[in-house]
């Protein structure tokens, strides 16, 4: 069982910057991949950044984003640390949304490629 928190949502200016991380559990942590979804009021859960897993593989360290998202938010993961960041510059009041961290074997853009999820951290953009 791999247990997942996140931080560093909270409330900040269209244009400004927050950093999210995601700490999970377990001693393989290396063995999975990690992704970032958001869900806004009264929509539906939408698919923001991915970062493939450490196996020792090419695909190694892969990380594929939301099209809109794309040049502003940043994935990492730091392994020593077992957590996951997303460094999110130049937000918008569109990226108003409740943000998940989710862990899983196989990943990618799919939740269906996640068994393990947070509880989210509120991200606010004010316009």
């Amino acid at each position: 069982q791999v247990q997942v928190v996140e931080s560093g949502g909270g409330l900040v200016q269209a244009g400004g910057s927050l950093r999210l991380a995601c700490a999970a559990s377990g001693r393989t942590f290396t063995s999975y991949a990690m992704g970032w979804f958001r869900q806004a009021p009264g929509k539906g859960r939408e698919f923001v950044a991915a970062i493939s897993r450490n196996s020792g593989l090419r695909s190694d360290g892969i990380t594929y984003y939301l099209d809109s998202v794309k040049g502003r938010f940043t994935i990492s993961r730091d392994n020593g640390k077992n957590t996951m960041y997303l460094q999110m510059n130049s937000l918008k009041s569109e990226d108003t949304a409740v943000y998940l961290c989710a862990v899983g074997i196989n990943g990618g853009r799919s939740e269906g490629g996640y068994e393990y999820w947070g509880q989210g951290t509120q991200v606010t953009v004010s316009s």
